[in-house]
């Protein structure tokens, strides 16, 4: 019970830690004096570039895309009574990125900084309409899963083709490159043009969070409850959508963050879904931070994109994790 109390306040405190050392190093450390002198707009302006306009929007955006997907997945989770469930299980994350790389394949995006970031939340949010749309139409949560990866499969083979047809080397670099998923030169302004997605998104997620909680004894036995289960599964999916869509904007295609960040704190909270959304989602954060510092500091000729990292750690640890499923929960 003592841990589970300090879960929260333990992920805060690792969240502004976490924030802080990223705003410390880099491929030139700063001493601590320095870069707090530069937050209080005292520091010289070289400093002060540094912090405000590189290393601090690239932190804080690797941990909204963290926060995001951290949450997005322990609802997901919940709401399909699935461990292995993640932002991208319903086609989200993959009808985000295929809206965001027709911009670049169009070469839209390289007219106004707000068409990318738009056409993928709005592509995310097409899912979720289709993805309600059945939730309204099913009771079965199977159904739901199977046409979310219909959706992300579709999704999938037209992002191949459009890289396939790419008109020239360097429209096939820009998509390949946003879809490895990354926060390097972000800028707060790009994070402010998502914020309004993401904070409706897991203000969703928030105040439906206790349906999932009624969700662990069953459909029936929610029901039984009081629980609306269309109402519900319309909340999740529309918040996991705009949280999910507004990270994919931000980032790219950033994968498995979702599915580990839950993993880790379930057994802290009791395999309870509404008291793992918030830890979930801080610890998504600061994993991703973590992620994108030593993307950051490792001493590679190339800088390796988050998203492929995050894929290195996470695809392991989903093999482990669904090897430790019994087969009776298959």
């Amino acid at each position: 019970m003592t841990v589970s109390r300090l879960l929260v306040p333990g992920l805060v405190l690792a969240a502004v830690l976490s924030l802080g050392l990223a705003c410390l190093a880099g491929s030139t450390p700063m001493a601590p004096g320095r870069v707090l002198a530069a937050l209080a707009g005292q520091a010289s302006p070289a400093d002060q570039v540094v912090v405000w306009q590189i290393r601090l929007p690239r932190a804080l955006a690797a941990f909204a895309v963290g926060l995001a997907l951290g949450g997005s997945g322990a609802a997901l989770q919940g709401l399909l009574r699935n461990p292995l469930a993640e932002p991208g299980v319903l086609g989200v994350s993959a009808s985000a990125a295929l809206a965001a790389t027709f911009t670049l394949y169009f070469g839209f995006a390289a007219h106004a900084p707000f068409i990318l970031p738009l056409a993928a939340i709005g592509g995310a949010l097409l899912a979720t309409g289709l993805i309600a749309l059945a939730a309204l139409r099913t009771r079965s949560v199977v159904t739901l899963i199977l046409i979310g990866v219909g959706l992300s499969s579709f999704s999938a083979a037209l992002m191949s083709l459009m890289m396939n047809l790419a008109p020239n080397p360097f429209s096939l670099s820009d998509m390949v490159s946003w879809m490895l998923g990354s926060v390097a030169n972000r800028s707060l302004e790009d994070l402010a043009r998502i914020l309004p997605f993401l904070v409706a998104g897991l203000v969703l997620l928030w105040i439906s969070r206790r349906g999932l909680s009624a969700l662990t004894l069953g459909e029936e036995a929610a029901s039984g409850l009081g629980v609306d289960l269309v109402r519900q599964r319309l909340a999740v999916v529309l918040g996991a959508g705009l949280a999910t869509g507004a990270a994919v904007a931000l980032a790219g295609t950033i994968g498995f963050i979702g599915i580990v960040a839950p993993h880790l704190v379930r057994p802290l909270t009791a395999h309870d879904p509404a008291r793992s959304l918030l830890p979930a989602g801080l610890l998504g954060g600061v994993l991703l931070v973590l992620a994108d510092l030593g993307v950051r500091t490792l001493p590679t000729s190339v800088e390796l994109n988050l998203g492929v990292v995050a894929a290195l750690i996470g695809a392991p640890a989903f093999a482990w994790i669904a090897a430790q499923r019994r087969t009776g929960h298959d």
